[in-house]
């Protein structure tokens, strides 16, 4: 009967397997993991006293602080003036990349992933010929150094925390680097080797700040007519654009249903840009009017007016004043942005920034780009005030490309003193018996106290989609135990195997575990298989350890979709890629981490 219970539960349970990837990728459905623990405490399944232990699981805990840290040492600068000295390969393309890939694994396997890549992108971006060619090995590089330690992905955490409520003693900080650590090493000499030469050369990245995106297809110069002698009135039948003498930008603009808005007015050797809505039209006035080619159309029937000059945009008009700037961002997964039209957002009004164009899957969008309902991994190009404007992106939750010119230098300073806290906290973990929650938390008070972590922003910098996924499914997880759900799953995977044994059914614990993170999120396949592959280890009677590790490699293995992980949905846009080009390099990828993984953790888990 409480098997029964469970499986009544299946529609929430089914939406939850399809929400979990989908709220990874942040498409706002994460309401589904709510609706499954809702499920399973209406049907009884969850104790009510319990539904919300899984919040003081010591693996959300440390995923909370990874953030938080991960964050800190972005901030300081310190990681990025180590790894400047990559920019002076810029001209020898290979050793770049490769320098790249294993600089992002070696990060990956102590911080966040996403943090990892959002520090080297830009890099890649700005210093790379061929952004295309390097971008996705990076991507699946920090997915890799993951797997070396149990802080570099939730998979890690969830499974270690899973043995610790099982035998009461978790995986220790370096129980998987005879693993991962290997397989880290040789599947980013793939990655360097062999895998970027398995992607269509004819993949166009966006770079050169909308060079490439073509920002002649998307703002036009609009001349606006002088005025005649004093004693003639013309009509607008007479003086096509006369009707727009003395109005202001945001009432022209509604008179276009957002078809169009102006992004930049030249009023002879002054050009007006930014904060332009309030400004009134005057004779002679060259307006930069934005939209699409059809928006444009519309826009110069609407007025009566023709293109100014030559119908080819300039681009230098655009980025003519100094406190102007023109910047490319990626939507992240959760973003503001993400499933809303930046009409509806009111991006200029709230924060006095124009969106100039947007690309897709390394396509530009051709329609109203007010109304397009912009998806995580877009490309936007955006203006704006340059002092304001990182901070401005930062907000809608995206991350920020290659700027004109990547400087070299760096930054003027970087402070090592949150580099030196948390290596601390590393060691104190690995030399000392106290949990990595807890020496974690001691580095985060240590920057809070001396101001390298700022109060206000701290709990921004945690991804709460995440550790609300992982609190919320772990009860869900521990009901499907204590319900023998499990149990059911494991004998019928023992079951179907027959008599092909042990390591046969490895393998399939580590083939399913990869396929399952390649449609949904990676720690909620952690999750729902650590349990799974335990009760089919106590079934055969061999050591559990070495079906958990399998767990946990496969979880990390999301190398054949673009929402298997973040990093692979985030170098989507600016790399121009196709949902294909994934299997084409993460296919052989998967099969090398398989066929390295079992013969690894046979060895130094025997069963």
């Amino acid at each position: 009967f409480p098997t029964l219970t469970v499986m009544s539960a299946r529609y929430p349970l089914l939406a939850l397997l399809e929400g979990v990837g989908q709220a990874d990728q942040g498409v706002g459905r994460g309401v589904e993991v709510e609706a499954a623990l809702a499920a399973c405490l209406a049907f009884g399944v969850v104790r009510p006293e319990a539904a919300f232990e899984g919040f003081a699981q010591p693996a959300v805990i440390t995923v909370a602080l990874v953030f938080v840290l991960s964050k800190a040492l972005n901030d300081s600068g310190a990681i990025e003036r180590l790894a400047l000295p990559m920019a002076r390969l810029a001209d020898r393309p290979l050793l770049f990349m490769s320098a790249l890939v294993f600089v992002g694994a070696l990060l990956s396997g102590f911080m966040n992933n996403v943090g990892a890549l959002a520090l080297l992108l830009p890099m890649a971006m700005g210093l790379s010929k061929r952004p295309s060619m390097v971008l996705m090995p990076l991507a699946f590089g920090t997915l890799l150094g993951g797997l070396s330690t149990k802080i570099g992905t939730p998979p890690n955490l969830i499974v270690s925390s899973f043995r610790e409520s099982v035998t009461g003693e978790g995986f220790g900080l370096f129980s998987f680097t005879p693993i991962g650590g290997v397989i880290a090493v040789f599947g980013c000499l793939f990655l360097v080797v062999v895998g970027w030469r398995l992607l269509p050369r004819g993949r166009q990245a966006q770079k050169d700040h909308g060079i490439s995106m073509k920002i002649a297809d998307y703002v036009a110069e609009v001349e606006i007519p002088l005025k005649p002698a004093e004693d003639f009135e013309p009509s607008a039948d007479e003086l096509p654009g006369s009707q727009l003498w003395d109005m202001m930008i945001f009432k022209l603009e509604a008179q276009l249903d957002g078809a169009a808005q102006v992004v930049g007015i030249m009023r002879g050797n002054v050009r007006l840009l930014g904060s332009i809505r309030h400004r009134r039209v005057k004779p002679g006035d060259i307006l930069l009017v934005q939209a699409g080619p059809k928006g444009i159309d519309t826009f110069l029937k609407v007025t009566g007016l023709q293109l100014h000059g030559v119908e080819e945009f300039k681009t230098d008009n655009l980025p003519q004043m100094a406190d102007i700037d023109v910047m490319e961002a990626v939507v992240m997964p959760g973003s503001r942005l993400e499933g809303r039209s930046p009409k509806s957002l009111h991006l200029r009004r709230r924060f006095n920034t124009n969106l100039l164009a947007i690309a897709r899957e390394g396509r530009p969008i051709r329609e109203r780009l007010g109304r397009i309902k912009l998806n995580a991994g877009d490309v936007l190009l955006l203006q704006g005030e340059t002092s304001v404007l990182p901070d401005t992106i930062a907000d809608l939750g995206c991350l920020p490309l290659a700027q004109r010119t990547f400087s070299v230098e760096g930054r003027a300073k970087a402070n090592w003193w949150p580099l030196i806290i948390f290596g601390g906290a590393i060691a104190l973990t690995a030399l000392t018996p106290f949990p990595v929650q807890a020496t974690f938390f001691f580095a985060l008070v240590a920057m809070l106290v001396v101001g390298f972590v700022d109060p206000k922003g701290l709990y921004s910098s945690i991804e709460w989609p995440i550790v609300i996924l992982l609190g919320a499914m772990s009860p869900i997880g521990g009901a499907l135990q204590e319900t023998g759900a499990t149990d059911l799953v494991a004998d019928f995977v023992v079951g179907l195997s027959g008599a092909s044994g042990p390591v046969v059914l490895l393998v399939v614990v580590m083939v399913l575990t990869m396929v399952l993170s390649d449609l949904m999120n990676n720690a909620a396949t952690a999750i729902v298989m650590a349990p799974i592959s335990w009760s089919v280890a106590l079934n055969l009677g061999v050591n559990p350890d070495a079906f958990l590790m399998a767990v946990a490699i496969g979880a990390s293995c999301a190398f054949l979709t673009p929402i298997g992980h973040q990093n692979n949905l985030l170098v989507m846009g600016p790399g121009g890629y196709k949902f294909a080009d994934y299997w084409r390099m993460g296919l052989p990828l998967q099969a090398l981490v398989g066929a390295m993984a079992i013969p690894l953790i046979l060895w130094v888990f025997p069963l």
